[in-house]
């Protein structure tokens, strides 16, 4: 009897069916993954910060809090050098020496912060002016707010030649916008150039970081850091000498600009000029965060030139946010001019 289950004697033949070897190269293509899109968060959380506005209870209470904190630290400053005068004079006496050295010193920071702020409105008075003088179309004015400006910038050497090209050219202004459009050509243009590099130097820090620091909250502290550093260079640029709290007015002077316009939203149009269509979607998530926040960055920039510039742009164009992005990444994500 023969047994079923015993492996079979000699090569078994299977028959396969007439088809063509299967290539690799036929192989249907990996779906992608969708990468989630980039949103720009630090920057949003940046501005979301800068641009909150307290309330009315909230300056209260820190205003409050501050003047009680001064009150205390004053009176317990005074009762130390008095008791120590009482106990051993000499020391006393030098305990006085330190005291009204520092407050010597906390004088002139809170001088150097008041006209750093008297500098800063002036700049608001002069853009005021330019505006009004356009509006009206008075050649009067124009020829005012323009000796204003020369006066402001009188002592900078690197505009020594503009103010000289300025004033022979003068004369030759008939109307409000070209003598207004000639000092613009002559006075901020030099100045837009340099106020450009910092812009483009604060995006490409932004960028970077957020592409290659994973730490969370890194990437805010990063562009907070570097937000305000650029914006006070704006400032300084443009003759603003913008003080410690006069930084921080302007950074929430633009912040609040950005927000009343818009311009803080990452919109398919900002990812299209950046990325070319669908290139920044198959990036990674920290290089498209990084490539969005660099952008961000630069709108910022865009903004605080704006607001620090004594003369609005009236002959020459406004920065182009894309190109100031492609500028300061070039190299740096792969990108091309």
């Amino acid at each position: 009897m023969t047994d079923l289950n015993a492996p079979a004697k000699g090569p078994v033949l299977f028959e396969l069916e007439d088809e063509k070897a299967a290539n690799p190269a036929d192989a249907p293509p990996v779906p992608e993954l969708d990468q989630p899109t980039p949103t720009g968060a630090a920057m949003q959380s940046v501005v979301a910060i800068t641009a909150r506005r307290p309330s009315r209870l909230g300056r209260w209470f820190w205003g409050l809090l501050v003047s009680l904190a001064g009150f205390v630290l004053s009176v317990a400053a005074y009762d130390f050098v008095t008791g120590l005068i009482a106990r051993n004079p000499y020391l006393g006496m030098g305990a006085m020496a330190l005291l009204g050295a520092f407050l010597l010193v906390l004088l002139a920071l809170a001088l150097k912060e008041a006209f750093a702020l008297l500098r800063l409105r002036r700049v608001d008075g002069l853009q005021r002016e330019v505006t009004r003088a356009l509006t009206h179309q008075d050649l009067g004015e124009a020829r005012s707010v323009v000796a204003k400006v020369e006066r402001f910038y009188a002592g900078r050497a690197e505009l020594k030649w503009g103010l000289t090209r300025l004033a022979e050219r003068k004369p030759d202004a008939f109307d409000a916008d070209a003598l207004l459009g000639m000092a613009e050509g002559e006075l901020m243009v030099p100045l837009d150039q340099a106020a450009l590099r910092e812009v483009e130097a604060a995006a490409r820090q932004v960028a970077t970081v957020t592409a290659i620091v994973p730490i969370a909250l890194a990437d805010v502290a990063a562009a907070l850091t570097s937000n305000i550093r650029m914006i006070r260079r704006v400032a300084e640029i443009y003759g603003g000498r913008a003080g410690t709290f006069g930084s921080w007015r302007l950074m929430r002077a633009v912040m609040t600009h950005l927000v009343a316009t818009g311009a803080v939203a990452v919109g398919d149009d900002l990812l299209g000029s950046l990325a070319g269509g669908g290139v920044l979607s198959k990036l990674s998530r920290r290089f498209g965060e990084g490539v969005v926040n660099g952008a961000l960055t630069a709108r910022v920039g865009v903004a605080a030139i704006e607001v620090c510039r004594p003369i609005p742009f009236v002959a020459t164009s406004r920065p182009s946010v894309t190109q100031i992005v492609k500028r300061a990444l070039t190299g740096l994500f792969g990108a091309k001019d």
